[in-house]
């Protein structure tokens, strides 16, 4: 699985290293350790459904597989077309009620009030300042 580690310290999210993600690795960033560091998961989509886009949070589209929560605690969507980045809590989206893909609407409202659901994680950078523990209980 393919992931970033990220930290967020001072007056910005900074990125500490890109990384195939395995908690068993040993790394310390600035005064936080591995288990300290967030998982983001990155995705992009170029795929025009409607009145936004389709984007899938799964890591294989063609196999019944999914992340876990223990696994990811934030993915970071990019809608390459408009250049918009959408971070959205795993909680949110790998919870009780698993959703494999979601629909971004970064051009215009769409006609569905369930596809807006999403555009409070837009550009939503703060959410990489939280604490792995925040980031679970956030779509709860």
């Amino acid at each position: 699985m393919g992931g970033v580690a990220v930290y967020g310290g001072g007056s910005g999210a900074g990125v500490c290293g890109l990384h195939a993600l395995g908690r068993d690795q040993s790394l310390r960033c600035g005064n936080r350790t591995w288990a300290e560091l967030s998982a983001v998961q990155v995705k992009s989509t170029s795929y025009r459904r409607g009145d936004g886009y389709y984007c899938e949070l799964t890591p294989n589209h063609e196999k019944k597989q999914d992340y876990t929560l223990e696994q990811i605690d934030l993915f970071a969507a990019y809608v390459i077309p408009v250049n918009a980045w959408y971070l959205i809590p795993a909680s949110r989206v790998l919870g009780e009620r698993r959703i494999g893909c979601v629909m971004l609407s970064p051009v215009v409202p769409p006609t569905k009030k369930k596809s807006y659901c999403y555009e409070g994680y837009r550009e939503a950078w703060s959410l990489l300042r939280r604490s792995r523990r925040e980031l679970a209980e956030y779509g709860r």
